[in-house]
């Protein structure tokens, strides 16, 4: 039995499958399976996949059912004791498994393992992320997971390692939900069982040219998180409250860039009004049209290395 099952859910990525691929085969620790999910691929992925000959690869193949279910499909075949997720664009160091396992074993009651990384803007630019109340050489149990993630998330999915236990217990990630489904499954995780960080960095987060797109799907076309769900734990939790406040604002925001004011006044109704900060207040009374030049901006800045958010 392997120590880790990586699963990779697949969909037209043979831009950067190879070399996904390559740094897991790369890895330093080297008990562990890979499954590939392709989730009806229709470009070269599975050509380029079957150019790799290992025997810890398998190939599982669905039609287009979305990433929540070739996650959860993967898991479900998975053999190991530890999910360890990857995205079929990002990279990881050659360390990555061996600092989880090494985590694991000082730290072994959580339920949900998180490594840092760096976000890769463009080849020449990477913005280093910290989180609120963790030391940068900090190695164990997160205090606040959520106070923790309110600028940058502690758990991102390609850093990301859970017990298979959990999805035995919880379920796995909502398919229901087409986007934001991992953020809605770490909340579930981080409600239920301790989260543990490395101290070292192991992960290189492509957020590749797709993502400065005003053309990728609009919101008002995405299925989006029920926050309604999470509303008892609100109560006794402030800085949950607070976590999910920021998504309300960033779905009232996304929604009114494209002129629905509506939607916007719905996901604001249920937000703490401390908890908008100032300039997203005055963000929010601009007109749209204003709005998206200074989106446009911004992501013109963030290929240029310059990063800033409009909700801190």
């Amino acid at each position: 039995m392997p120590k880790f099952s990586v699963v990779i859910p697949l969909f037209n990525k043979e831009k950067f499958i190879l070399s996904t691929l390559k740094s897991v085969m790369n890895q330093n620790f080297k008990d562990f399976e890979v499954i590939i999910v392709d989730d009806g691929s229709t470009d070269n992925s599975l050509e380029l996949i079957d150019t790799i000959n290992d025997s810890r690869i398998q190939v599982l193949k669905q039609e287009n059912q979305g990433v929540s279910e070739a996650r959860n499909n993967g898991i479900k075949q998975a053999k190991a004791a530890y999910i360890a997720f990857l995205d079929a664009d990002d990279i990881w160091e050659e360390n990555h498994l061996e600092v989880l396992d090494n985590t694991i074993q000082k730290f072994p009651k959580a339920g949900m393992y998180c490594s840092r990384y760096v976000t890769e803007i463009t080849k020449h630019h990477h913005l280093h992320n910290t989180f609120i109340g963790i030391e940068t050489t900090y190695e164990g149990y997160v205090q606040d997971f959520f106070k923790s993630s309110l600028i940058n998330r502690v758990a991102l999915t390609s850093a990301v390692c859970i017990k298979k236990t959990v999805f035995d217990e919880i379920g796995g990630f909502n398919a229901n939900i087409s986007s934001g489904q991992d953020l809605e499954y770490w909340i579930r995780i981080a409600l239920h069982y301790k989260i543990a960080i490395t101290n070292k960095t192991t992960l290189i987060y492509n957020y590749n040219e797709n993502n400065y797109s005003l053309s990728k799907t609009p919101i008002y076309k995405k299925k989006l998180i029920d926050f309604d769900r999470f509303k008892e734990f609100e109560q006794n939790k402030p800085s949950l409250k607070q976590f999910l406040d920021l998504y309300r604002v960033e779905y009232a925001l996304n929604f009114y860039l494209l002129g629905y004011k509506k939607q916007r006044d719905f996901y604001l109704k249920n937000v703490d009004k401390k908890n908008i900060p100032t300039k997203t207040k005055l963000l929010l009374k601009l007109p749209p049209s204003l709005l998206r030049k200074l989106y446009a901006l911004k992501q013109l800045l963030k290929k240029k290395g310059i990063d800033i958010s409009a909700y801190y």
